[in-house]
């Protein structure tokens, strides 16, 4: 699910000159308003641009690139790290692509664009119970952001995702993952484990009752991940597994759904678990609430609504004011799953131009009688109300 859809809300506004400050690239990354989740979840034209309505053969490496028949696509990294101290550290760092307008028209400006690009990074240090999140705009013009299939490579400014092997024959090929700000920066290559994974129907994943009202979805559930962590003057190599949530679509949320609560969870015993509940506003679980289950050996299997029970245990409040889950029971009975997850460290709140809360969690619970543990990353939205 992702905040991801709700992006598209702040970009139409930065396109449309309502925040001038994308016109300069020395600029970008002064824009801090943030808006509420019921504005950022407001419909908006989408005329001119494909939507999600049928299933569709996948094919890579190409899929790892951009789609501008769609509105809006992102690439999304999540991963728990740790030095060989078994210091740990997670990580969030997502590229968002959007188009503002499906106009094809041909200009001669090198400024020239529908195409927006937004970055999120963000860094979790438990030992000093630190969160460090970071945002970036710029338009897809001028070498400033962009993204292409052909040798996998997006990026903005100087944030990347970018292939270091060939992708001629290669499915899912090794990538470089590189972001600063300041003096905080990850520099980490991460390779697959285990091979793709569609989530939904076959890779479409319904979000509502309208018709394209959904993404086509995929992830990579294991990635091995090592590299270098840098926070200020102290460098930290590091290793352990990363997660890759890739979507497209030309959608946005229901008139009656308010946020979600999305999972992402990866087991000692080699599972994964993704799972998005969506909220609607009295409160109850919407039935498009969705996941997935992958198994030791790659192979998968849908979770629906009824298939799943979660179970707020505990709430922390944030500096801000916004209230949020803290602490989670969940259950697969045809799993025989019981889950405990709960936060490395309290607040992971992104204060950026929507306010949200994703961060590094630690799970631990019992699988057929036998006792299972891992990490995961959680992402919650819609408890916030930005405004200042």
């Amino acid at each position: 699910m992702k905040i991801r859809i709700l992006i598209i809300f702040i970009l139409f506004l930065l396109l449309s000159g309502s925040l001038y400050l994308l016109v300069k690239k020395n600029d970008t990354r002064e824009i801090k308003s943030t808006i509420t989740i019921a504005d950022a979840m407001a419909n908006r034209s989408s005329e001119g641009f494909e939507r999600a309505i049928e299933k569709r053969e996948f094919r890579f490496p190409h899929d790892h690139g951009p789609h501008p028949e769609f509105q809006t696509e992102w690439w999304y990294f999540t991963g728990n790290l740790e030095t060989d101290e078994a210091r740990h550290f997670g990580f969030q760092f997502t590229l968002f692509r959007n188009a503002i307008s499906a106009d094809s028209i041909r200009r001669t400006s090198i400024w020239a664009t529908s195409q927006i690009y937004m970055g999120h990074f963000a860094l979790t240090d438990v030992a000093n119970k630190k969160f460090y999140a970071f945002e970036r705009f710029s338009r897809g013009a001028a070498e400033l952001a962009g993204a292409q299939s052909l040798s996998v490579r997006i990026w903005l400014e100087d944030w990347s995702i970018q292939a270091i092997s060939s992708t001629s024959d290669e499915a899912f090929p090794a990538i470089r993952i590189r972001a600063k700000e300041n003096d905080i920066s990850i520099d980490l290559n991460v390779a697959t484990a285990k091979p793709v994974v569609l989530h939904g129907d076959n890779g479409l994943s319904r979000k509502g009752p309208e018709v394209g009202n959904a993404s086509y979805y995929y992830s990579l559930t294991r990635l091995a991940a090592e590299g270098e962590i840098q926070i200020n003057n102290d460098r930290f190599k590091v290793n352990g597994h990363a997660w890759l949530d890739r979507e497209w679509s030309t959608s946005a949320l229901g008139n009656e759904q308010v946020g979600w609560d999305w999972f992402s969870l990866q087991l000692e015993d080699g599972r994964e678990i993704m799972y998005y509940q969506i909220r609607k506003k009295n409160g109850e679980p919407d039935i498009f609430s969705s996941g997935t289950v992958v198994r030791q050996d790659g192979s998968s299997h849908h979770l629906k609504l009824s298939d799943v029970s979660l179970q707020v245990l505990n709430y922390w409040k944030s500096p801000s004011g916004a209230t949020y889950p803290a602490e989670w029971q969940l259950q697969i009975p045809q799993e025989k799953l019981i889950l405990k997850i709960t936060p490395f460290i309290p607040n992971q709140e992104l204060d950026l131009s929507i306010r949200y809360w994703e961060g590094a969690v630690k799970v631990s619970g019992i699988s057929d009688d036998k006792h299972v543990s891992g990490s995961a990353y959680v992402e919650l939205t819609g408890y916030a109300d930005s405004k200042k």
